[in-house]
């Protein structure tokens, strides 16, 4: 079995969907996704796995553990995929490059969002107005239109806004103010 590793060997291969596994006990598991099956239930908020050590990972975001340290600057993370990516701005390494503008990122997720720009995909639609957005993110600041949630507080004047720039750019004006 440890040959396999070196020889690239994979003879057990996933009926349903055609993939090749190295062991047995891999395409066992991976099999799990077919069947639907999650065996592994997380006790803090219900949310179940298909294996064991994502539960383990995932335990961490309610424990607050984050074992992986970056050795450049000290920020911890709870994955070892997260440090990885992470350290990709040390580095300045942007592996992902967009095939029609040439365009790099950092991170795969990114380099998704940006084609959406090419694509003109717009999957996140407000269900108050039907208008759509490229990015979740910008789907959720735009609920705060219809909801009239606004998180964000300045304590000097206890004006709040409903978007990061535009608390920004007040401050910004009570700091040019106190000057």
């Amino acid at each position: 079995m440890h040959r396999r590793i070196h020889t690239g060997e994979k003879p057990y291969y996933c009926l349903d969907c055609g993939v090749n596994f190295a062991h047995h006990g891999t395409l066992r598991q991976h099999q799990r996704v077919h069947r639907g099956e999650r065996p592994y239930n997380c006790s803090d908020c219900g949310k179940n796995f298909t294996q064991q050590s994502h539960l383990k990972t995932h335990r961490r975001v309610h424990t607050g553990e984050k074992p992986y340290q970056c050795p450049d600057c000290g920020k911890r993370f709870n994955q070892t995929s997260h440090l990885k990516v992470h350290k990709r701005i040390h580095t300045g390494a942007k592996p992902y490059r967009c095939p029609d503008c040439g365009k790099r990122f950092n991170n795969h997720s990114s380099l998704i969002v940006h084609l959406r720009i090419h694509t003109g995909e717009k999957p996140y639609e407000c269900s108050f107005c039907d208008k759509t957005f490229n990015q979740s993110s910008s789907l959720r600041i735009h609920h705060r239109l219809h909801t009239g949630v606004k998180p964000y507080h300045c304590f000097a004047c206890e004006r709040s806004f409903s978007n990061s720039s535009s608390f920004k750019r007040h401050t910004c004006i009570k700091k040019s103010t106190k000057t």
